[in-house]
């Protein structure tokens, strides 16, 4: 081989070696949170505000619609809330109604919840603040053994939303299940009103996904919350909840 045939060569293979894909690898990640308030608010361009300003009057003429009345100030929390109950309750509620028979309980994760419903007027923006996602309504049947490890996980990390039973917790540990007033069947077929990212045994509820059947309704969370405030309203009632006593920590 001449020189300048090796020289040639050796360009060729350096080149393809450095043109190679690179294999590139996450070592470290950081974030921050950034508030939408009166100090970043200063820094918007003006002539764009200006331009959205006529979409942003729309949409805020269709969000502050207002559809009902909260009795009280509802908050979600552990062991048992208000805000918890009432969703929980509704998914119970409209999921019965669907599948024509009643549902035996519901679960709902408390970080689902995303905002505070205060007593008073309740508006369609309110609503979306709640259940800013767009999640379904799911129907599984679960077995009472897996049932009873999703409760035991409930008891570990304080409580969740539910509805149809009742259970205390003590020392992190879940005891005194009952459902229907009949105490947990570990053979028995539960069905669970719960969401689709649940139902996928998303947040760490990973016996809801080990179902024995599901049953996806195509009903939007949201949309189901909405017409159930609506119904309430034109029959002259407040939304409300209450603390029955559905969780219990013994102390």
């Amino acid at each position: 081989m001449n020189l300048n045939k090796f020289f040639l060569l050796s360009f060729f293979v350096v080149t393809l070696i450095s043109c190679s894909p690179k294999t590139w690898q996450i070592v470290n990640a950081t974030s921050i949170k950034i508030p939408i308030d009166s100090a970043t608010e200063k820094l918007a361009d003006k002539s764009y505000v200006a331009y959205l300003q006529p979409y942003k009057q729309k949409i805020d003429a269709g969000m502050n619609v207002v559809i009902g009345q909260a009795a009280e100030t509802m908050r979600g929390h552990a062991p048992e809330s208000l805000l918890s109950n009432f969703s929980a309750d509704v998914y119970r509620q409209t999921a019965s109604g669907f599948i024509g028979e009643k549902v035996d309980i519901a679960v709902v994760n408390l970080g689902g919840l995303r905002t505070v419903v205060n007593a008073g007027d309740i508006t369609i923006g309110k609503v979306f603040e709640l259940m800013p996602f767009e999640n379904e309504l799911v129907v599984v049947w679960l077995r009472g053994d897996k049932l009873e490890e999703l409760l035991q996980f409930f008891a570990k990390v304080g409580g969740e939303g539910i509805s149809g039973l009742r259970m205390e917790i003590n020392n992190g540990k879940a005891q005194n299940i009952s459902i229907d007033g009949n105490s947990l069947d570990r053979n028995k077929l539960y069905s669970i009103a719960t969401n689709d990212y649940l139902a996928a045994g998303n947040d760490k509820m990973v016996q809801l996904g080990q179902n024995e059947k599901r049953l996806n309704t195509g009903i939007k969370v949201r949309n189901m919350l909405l017409d159930y405030i609506k119904a309430e309203t034109q029959k002259g009632n407040k939304i409300e909840a209450k603390l029955d006593g559905r969780i219990t920590i013994i102390k």
